[in-house]
């Protein structure tokens, strides 16, 4: 008769959890979620990309559908969860949800909500800002900030509902969502960074300004992520995946013939003017990541001081003489695409000579606002530490 050979009780239990973890699902919401942010940030990118390349020719653009398709689907999906909750009295997620203003729901879904409304009510007024104003002279105009916001609020809130979800989870189907949780991270990393790039092109990266915008931005992200995951690589993996999505565009964009329909012009654009070359944030948060391992006993604001000092200073050494080759005429290729220009810019720009412009009136005033980025390089070090705590502790 044939023989069998019992499996070991702790194989059996692995067994089990795993075949638990495959029919375990992510979410139909978080789904719906990163395909709304990836839908905003193509749209995000290419619709900058077109303001630079062609000029705002009509509300109805590609890259302007892309932005509200978003805004509706992420709205819809949160809009549809709350309610199912809200009237549904067994629905499984109404134990771990909130109550606000009579709805229930997970607090990622109002957060969600509440940008997807912000981004649908920025469409009629950056149409009217439009047709009043021309075309917009600066990134940041006032429909753009609050679409900005709405965008932001779309990748924080779809990031809790991730969280809250993979606390609650255990096994390999919390490792799954700690993986969708990291994807959706680097959407919200790349949201902060854009909505600064008027400060962080190429010709501001000896000026101590550009140093204290990138540490008002960066730090704080690379802290909240190696609390909240328990990757140890949690900032050098999110990081290179931002970097990687940006070079994405750097690099497809110029592939994409379009030509300006307004005037001046000033240059001859063939194609999609790209985004400029991704910051080198990879070499911070690789020494960020090894440090926060042998320092995870100390206490927070020590961990911070040395995280976000160490964070400082590797950027600082690595992006400034990386900005003189940026500026150089070996920059000038497919890869790092720094011959790219908007129509608009005239030639006589310091942007298109390829000069330094500095920020800074004197040289003591460079050190003290680079003194003053250290320092906030620190705090906002220790905001993302709290922040992680926090995030660590969401269960709704």
């Amino acid at each position: 008769m044939a023989q069998t050979i019992p499996l070991p009780h702790s194989l059996n239990a692995q067994t089990r959890e795993q075949a638990v973890a495959s029919a375990q699902s992510i979410p139909w919401y978080i789904w719906s979620c990163l395909i709304a942010i990836i839908s905003g940030t193509i749209g995000g990118a290419w619709d900058i990309s077109w303001h630079e390349s062609v000029g705002r020719d009509s509300f109805w653009t590609a890259p302007h559908m892309f932005i509200y398709f978003s805004g509706i689907l992420a709205g819809l999906s949160c809009a549809y969860l709350i309610l199912s909750i809200t009237f549904d009295k067994n629905h499984p997620l109404r134990d771990s949800s909130v109550t606000m203003w009579g709805c229930r729901g997970p607090l990622g879904a109002f957060i969600v909500s509440w940008g997807a409304a912000a981004m649908i009510t920025s469409a009629p007024f950056d149409n009217w800002w439009h047709n009043a104003y021309g075309l917009d002279v600066k990134i940041l105009s006032p429909p753009h900030v609050l679409l900005a916001l709405g965008m932001l609020g779309i990748r924080f809130g779809a990031v809790v509902l991730a969280l809250a979800e993979m606390n609650r989870a255990q096994g390999v189907y919390r490792e799954k969502l700690e993986r969708m949780f990291m994807f959706l991270f680097v959407f919200l990393i790349a949201a902060c960074i854009g909505m600064a790039q008027e400060y962080t092109i190429r010709i501001f990266m000896h000026s101590a300004r550009f140093y204290l915008v990138v540490m008002i931005v960066a730090p704080i992200w690379m802290a909240t992520i190696s609390v909240a995951a328990k990757s140890r690589w949690a900032a050098t993996i999110m990081t290179g995946s931002y970097a990687l999505v940006h070079l994405c565009f750097t690099l497809i964009f110029p592939l994409i013939p379009a030509q300006p329909k307004l005037g001046p012009v000033y240059q001859n654009v063939t194609h999609l003017v790209p985004p400029d070359f991704p910051l080198l944030l990879i070499a911070a948060a690789i020494v960020f990541d090894v440090l926060r391992y042998y320092v995870r006993g100390w206490n927070r604001w020590a961990q911070a001081a040395l995280l976000g000092a160490a964070f400082f200073a590797i950027f600082v050494a690595i992006q400034w003489p990386f900005a003189n080759f940026l500026n150089s005429p070996a920059a000038h290729n497919w890869f790092f695409n720094s011959g790219n220009y908007p129509y608009f810019i005239p030639s006589t720009s310091a942007w298109v000579r390829n000069v330094f412009v500095s920020t800074d009136d004197t040289s003591r005033h460079f050190w003290v606002l680079m003194t003053i980025s250290a320092m906030v390089a620190i705090f906002m070090t220790r905001v993302g530490l709290a922040w992680g705590d926090w995030m660590r502790r969401i269960r709704r």
